[in-house]
């Protein structure tokens, strides 16, 4: 409940953010890829100004997330190997449970006439 209270809290301004700079900002730039001659129209790109904004957004969510998963990536690992041990470590006990099991079964008596 709280991180969804939060999430509203910073997601709708931003929301609304975007949206009132995307409207306010429809003219067309040109975004230049060659710093020494930016006349070069081989290395530009024209498009309205909000589609750079997303655009950024986009990429900065991307970047984020594969920065953070990367960063997680240990603790993954650990995770999964205490698994697999957990698992063996249970596949074990059932081993010796069932070996304790057989150990302890009473022995029918056998009939004698």
């Amino acid at each position: 409940m709280l991180k969804k209270l939060i999430n509203i809290i910073v997601f709708v301004p931003l929301a609304v953010v975007l949206v009132v700079l995307s409207v306010a900002n429809r003219q067309t730039v040109t975004l230049a890829l060659n710093p020494f001659e930016p006349a070069d129209s081989m290395l530009s790109v024209s498009a309205p100004f909000f589609v750079f904004l997303f655009l950024a957004a986009i990429v900065g969510l991307i970047l984020g997330a594969a920065v953070t998963w990367f960063a997680q990536g240990k603790h993954r690992r650990r995770a999964r190997n205490e698994a697999n041990e957990a698992l063996k470590w249970h596949r074990e006990a059932e081993k010796q449970r069932s070996a304790a099991e057989r150990l302890v079964q009473p022995t029918l008596p056998t009939p004698q006439n």
